[in-house]
């Protein structure tokens, strides 16, 4: 028959799954013989049966009474005993901490009866005692009878008027027992259960019900907890820190969870209990105080803190209770702590012979590691909030609001910071953005261009702010209020929060950006940093590169640590002045005048690729071929068509309207894009191919890989790979060609396109878009947002691979590709090559490297060393 209910003495801090963090810790300190209060668990199995079945699991309420019997025996008194009352709290623990999101209720026992025999408990202290009851029933009232906490909250500030809590009577609280009584009866039509077992049941059923409570529920989403979990029950005898000055209640961090600094940290509060704390009803006061008022019991503290650090070998965060001079532990976990304090006291605890370096890479995360790279407005600043968008690349940008792309370019050139406010941004704004120190958008989401392209550059951007009316015309925009912002105005944007102020907001820099960039490691932080990531590249497998187009993004990459370039667009090199180029081949009327195009843009390529194997300095350059439909690059449709009409146009643009109209297409990221653009228009890949060998012999140890894209069937790289093979050996230059696999049917068939591929590169971005039939580009401003309230997903599937879909794809063109060809080179290039959880599933997949943006190539190499040493732990297990 399955166990439900554990004594502390049962349990320890390995069962979480079962007892839930607070109970496992609970159980883990009694074990270590530090002063907890008896009780026992009620574990997150039953809550999986009870929210399942709608009622608690045979056996539960016996297994209950016995360990309430024992607890009794124990203590000598038995629960809500007139006399010499037994009173218990019944609190929550889930697996996960999730602080302040289920129910806890305190003094159960309580009645009009037992009220009195706890006062005789306190050496007759009638004021507490009724100050315990009015608690219990207010606590009870609104967590287990649903009842609207301000009712209660409104009698006790009419009765205090301008007084503490502490200076309320004996008698005055007798009288609030009764007004919250009365409260009780008028809103659910019952008197307050007196029965104390009842309350200790009811109370039970109303933690378990908190699991899926709305609050609850919004806090697993973001952690990314699972719904599936439950949560534990710890019914735990009462300690008192409200029976006087000498009593008192408080919480404890064995370091700084700001800063890591060791050190004495936490708040206490005398005639307290904990809630009072965590409600802010009273000031608190610094917990080096307690040595004043206490010191026998601070010097316990200060024991057990360093009891429990080194047993757990981490931060601690400790809750206790004060009880007439007696200390009690009534919870410990490992302390959450910011990104600054999590490097700094890993390393620590290194140097204290804690743990080894390995598990501190392991105490880490690349998320930790983003949040200290990118730069942060001043806390302390003054700020004007104008609007609020989609938080879509995280840093902090201040500078002069400008609304076109060639404006941004030339305030730049004069030295200006600058933020591009667009609508929404397209490919012809690359020149801007680069310019700028931030962009924002009033359109689009997370995966927009200016988002995709804005993480790319380590670039601050604000998108999808749909409070703002952006005129690109009058160069201006307008926000709530009546507030206008003309082009020139300074602005401040938070890529973190998604918030946009008006004026300049003071920027505080990272300086782990800087020790990136070539610095020595400075502070403790950077130095911590240093440390974790020097051994995260010694144990990792995968390799880490940059999606890179610039020679300048390719120098960053290897200032960051890249091994490479896994994805090079040569889109990005026909804009700008080359746009003009574009369009002359996409006009040329015959053979002749499409190969003088070609021509034309040859030795700008080459020019391009001779500067990005020189920043590489002998590392894979993966140059992908041109992958979007011709028509992002001319004018226009709607633009041309209103010159025509008006009579504005010239011969050129009237043919370049024909043309466009010719390359219209409904749906073009599904149209003539990628390979089947090489086959249809003669010379353009062979052009670029051309160009990437004619580099290549330019700089000596270049090492090119040459990637086909959008390819659904074998015969499309084939016939591409042939063309391309003979252009290489023409020109004796040696380089791999492979294929982006971004169609399901690339997947499914990659057996088949393997005897044609020397490596695989996942592009992630269209291999998710066409599996969940999404378009990036509008359905996360459409209906995402309601798709992760409905719980349909838990992040966005183009922010973490999608593993049972997306990545079952994966796994099948991995082992049939190799399969076909066992030195086959895979590797990841679509936006997850930087997400922390995508490197892990593409450590475990079995791939050779991850390509990512320069800025998150430190996040993609950290995470890639955790994955190893997960490994190690799941092979040892």
């Amino acid at each position: 028959m399955a166990k439900y209910v554990y004594d502390f003495t049962e349990g320890n801090k390995d069962l979480k799954d079962l007892l839930g963090g607070k109970g496992a810790n609970l159980a883990e300190m009694t074990n270590l013989g530090l002063p907890v209060p008896p009780g026992f668990t009620i574990t997150s199995e039953a809550c999986r049966h009870y929210l399942a079945e709608g009622a608690v699991p045979d056996g539960l309420e016996r297994e209950v009474a016995e360990h309430l019997g024992a607890m009794e025996k124990r203590m000598g008194k038995t629960l809500g005993q007139a006399d010499d009352p037994l009173l218990v709290s019944v609190r929550s623990g889930a697996k996960f901490s999730m602080p302040g999101m289920m129910e806890t209720v305190l003094n159960i026992g309580l009645n009009d009866e037992s009220v009195h025999g706890l006062a005789k408990q306190a050496g007759g202290n009638d004021r507490f005692a009724w100050d315990s009851y009015r608690r219990l029933i207010q606590m009870f009232g609104k967590t287990v009878l649903g009842i609207d906490g301000e009712l209660f909250e409104h009698a006790l500030e009419s009765l205090k008027g301008h007084r503490q809590d502490t200076d309320l009577g004996a008698a005055e609280l007798q009288g609030l027992v009764e007004t919250f009584k009365g409260i009780v009866r008028d809103q659910t039509g019952k008197d307050f259960p007196a029965d104390p077992r009842e309350q200790m049941r009811l109370a039970v059923m109303a933690v378990f019900d908190s699991w899926n409570a709305p609050r609850a529920i919004l806090y697993r989403r973001q952690e990314r907890i699972p719904a599936d979990l439950g949560t534990a029950v710890n019914i735990v005898a009462m300690v008192f820190g409200n029976v006087g000055n000498d009593s008192g209640t408080g919480v404890a961090f064995t370091r700084d969870p700001g800063s890591g600094q060791q050190g004495i940290y936490g708040d206490y509060l005398q005639n307290a209990q904990g809630e009072d704390v965590v409600a802010g009803i009273r000031n608190t006061i610094p917990l080096q105080e307690l040595e004043r008022l206490d010191k026998s019991s601070y010097d316990e503290l200060l024991r057990i803190m360093e009891t429990l650090e080194n047993h757990y070998r981490d931060l601690c965060d400790i809750e206790f209770t004060i009880e007439r001079g007696k200390l009690w532990m009534l919870q410990t976990r490992v302390g959450k702590r910011t990104a600054a304090a999590a490097f700094c006291i890993a390393t620590q605890l290194v140097d204290q012979g804690l743990i080894t370096l390995d598990e501190a890479v392991t105490r880490v995360t690349g998320d930790q590691l983003a949040q200290l790279m990118f730069p942060r407005f001043d806390s302390g600043a003054e700020k004007k909030k104008i609007a609020k968008g989609m938080n879509a690349s995280p840093g902090a940008a201040v500078g002069k609001a400008v609304f076109s792309s060639a404006r941004a370019v030339e305030l730049a050139g004069q030295g200006e910071d600058v933020i591009l406010v667009r609508r929404e941004t397209n490919p012809d704004d690359l020149s801007g953005m680069i310019a700028a120190r931030g962009i924002l958008t009033s359109r689009g989401g997370k995966t927009s261009h200016a988002a995709v392209v804005a993480r790319g550059m380590g670039k601050t951007c604000v998108c999808g702010a749909e409070e703002l009316e952006v005129s690109i015309g009058e160069r201006r925009f307008t926000a709530p209020g009546d507030i206008v912002v003309n082009e020139g105005d300074l602005i401040s944007i938070d890529g973190t929060t998604g918030e946009i102020f008006l004026g300049e907001v003071p920027v505080v820099d990272s300086a782990v950006v800087e020790y990136f960039e070539g610095g020595e490691p400075g502070d403790d932080l950077v130095r911590a940093v240093d440390r974790i990531m020097r051994r995260a590249d010694e144990v990792r497998r995968l390799g880490v590169r940059a999606n890179a187009d610039t020679p300048e993004d390719a120098a960053r990459a290897r200032r960051f640590g890249g091994e490479g370039i896994g994805l090079c667009r040569t889109e990005h090199m026909f804009l700008g002045e080359r746009r003009q180029l574009v369009e002359d081949l996409v006009l040329a009327s015959g053979d002749e005048e499409r190969q003088a195009a070609l021509d034309a843009l040859e030795p700008l390529q080459k020019a391009d690729f001779v500067g990005i194997f020189q920043a590489m300095e002998g590392q894979p350059v993966t140059v992908r071929l041109i992958d979007p439909p011709l028509h992002e690059f001319l004018p226009d449709l709607t633009d041309l068509s209103v010159k025509v009409a008006t009579g504005d146009a010239t011969d050129k643009d009237r043919k370049l309207l024909g043309a466009v109209k010719r390359l219209h297409e409904q749906n073009p990221m599904l149209g003539l894009r990628g390979v089947r653009l090489g086959l249809v228009i003669p010379g353009l890949f062979a052009m670029q191919v051309r160009a990437i060998a004619q580099a290549a012999k330019e700089v000596p140890g270049a090492k090119p890989e040459i990637m086909i894209p959008l390819v659904a069937a074998v015969q499309e790289l084939e016939a591409v790979r042939e063309e391309a093979a003979g252009i290489l050996a023409d020109l004796g230059v040696e380089a791999l060609i492979g294929t982006m696999i971004e169609t399901p049917r690339a997947a499914l068939t990659a057996g088949q396109v393997a005897e044609a591929a020397q490596f695989f590169s996942f592009g992630t971005n269209d291999l998710t878009q066409m599996t969940w039939g999404f378009s990036r580009d509008d359905v996360e401003a459409a209906f995402f947002s309601r798709y992760l309230e409905l719980g349909m997903f838990g992040v966005s599937p183009f922010e973490t691979l999608d593993r049972d879909g997306v990545g079952r794809l994966v796994t099948i063109a991995v082992e049939e590709g190799r399969a076909a060809r066992p030195d086959l080179k895979l590797g990841i290039c679509g936006e997850h090559g930087g997400d922390p959880d995508s490197v892990h599933f593409c450590h475990q997949a079995g791939l050779d490297y991850v390509s990512c943006s320069p800025f998150r190539i430190p996040v993609a190499r950290l995470e890639a060393g955790r994955a190893a040493f997960a490994e190690c732990d799941s092979d040892t297990r």
